[in-house]
């Protein structure tokens, strides 16, 4: 069994960009807001939530392992 991750937008930092649902359209929805929350906050590990994350232009969402809470995405600097 693979890796599952904590997948969290941050929405005081969210512009709406829909860039998450573009790489991860199972993943990510936006809201009548127009901001963007996971779909399930958990989920498993997976290339397309990870291009998600990485193509937000402001780092909105932030991917943890769900079992030890290590970051993912960010990386630690």
């Amino acid at each position: 069994m693979g890796d599952r991750w904590h997948v969290e937008v941050d929405r005081t930092v969210c512009i709406g960009s829909g860039m998450c649902v573009t790489h991860a359209p199972d993943g990510f929805r936006l809201d009548t807001a127009r901001q963007s929350h996971p779909v399930r906050p958990e989920a498993d590990a997976g290339e397309r939530i990870l291009a998600a994350a990485e193509g937000c232009p402001v780092e909105a969402i932030l991917i943890t392992l769900a079992d030890g809470g290590e970051p993912v995405y960010p990386p630690e600097e």
